[in-house]
């Protein structure tokens, strides 16, 4: 169902005019605004938000390096983005958290390779239930039970794809194919190789179980919305193949994410993604510490 329109009284109306103009003040504030391209009867909408955003970028400034991160998020701002008559805000890496993720890219691939249900920490609180989840799908799996896979969304660094690896490579033991694929990379590779196009495709479409991780990175395009994730989907949904996501944002921010633009069509579109999405999987949010550091 769609979201109401939100309407606003006369009197909400002025307080939102009169805050955002005071904001407006700020120079960072207005060329914040300016930036991501939103209307002022947009973002008068989301002031406190946007002034949240500027107190990080301020931090930013002078910030010598990433231990000495003061933000919400260590390593990140909480960045607006325009799109679809409204601001969707997500954690963006800044220059240093970049830079050590470009760093320890080897080092967490092969954490990925080698995770281990045995190795998952149980003590945060915060995880446990998508532990158990996850323990519950793997009993369940081993038993031959037809069941939803997970789309498991939360902050940066949370571990959701480690926990997902260390259940696939638990059931891979048991000779049950397995395949993770980072959403963006996967793009790449295949517009760098349209020859294999066809066999990768169908190789994810077969998969016993698939993780597509990190879905909400990729810079979203009709050919790998509407080709790719849809046609990838569309033959796992159909054919009750367990199917996994990891993703920064929920699935309303999702689908704001891949409608691309706010015409109907893209509208339509992006929500038929996410309603395959819904089809394979249960809804869970992880929001836990960053174990990247």
């Amino acid at each position: 169902m769609e979201n109401a329109k939100i309407k606003y009284s006369n009197k909400t109306l002025l307080d939102l005019k009169s805050n955002y103009t005071a904001a407006q003040n700020d120079l960072l504030f207005k060329k914040l605004v300016k930036s991501i391209g939103a209307p002022n009867e947009v973002a008068m909408k989301y002031t406190s938000q946007l002034q949240d955003t500027v107190v990080e970028l301020k931090r930013c400034e002078n910030c010598p390096n990433l231990l000495s991160c003061q933000n919400n998020i260590e390593g990140h701002v909480c960045y607006p983005n325009y799109k679809n008559n409204k601001l969707i805000f997500a954690y963006t890496p800044c220059r240093y958290q970049k830079q050590a993720i470009t760093t320890n890219q080897v080092k967490g691939d092969n954490q990925i390779l080698t995770a281990k249900m045995a190795d998952i920490d149980i003590t945060d609180k915060k995880r446990v239930k998508v532990i158990k989840w996850l323990k519950n799908f793997y009993d369940e799996y081993s038993s031959g039970k037809t069941t939803k896979g997970l789309f498991l969304h939360g902050n940066f660094g949370c571990g959701k794809t480690f926990l997902i690896a260390a259940l696939f490579n638990e059931l891979a033991k048991k000779r049950i194919t397995t395949e993770i694929v980072y959403f963006p990379s996967l793009l790449r590779e295949i517009k760098g190789d349209f020859d294999s196009y066809a066999d990768r495709i169908e190789y994810l479409e077969e998969v016993d179980l698939l993780l597509i991780d990190d879905l909400g990175a990729e810079k979203v395009t009709e050919w790998g919305r509407d080709e790719i994730l849809g046609t990838i989907l569309q033959y796992r949904m159909t054919n009750q193949k367990p199917t996994f996501f990891t993703s920064n944002l929920n699935l309303e921010d999702l689908e704001a994410h891949l409608a691309i633009t706010s015409s109907s069509e893209d509208k339509v579109k992006a929500r038929r993604i996410i309603e395959r999405i819904k089809q394979l999987t249960i809804d869970m949010e992880m929001i836990s510490a960053n174990r990247r550091q």
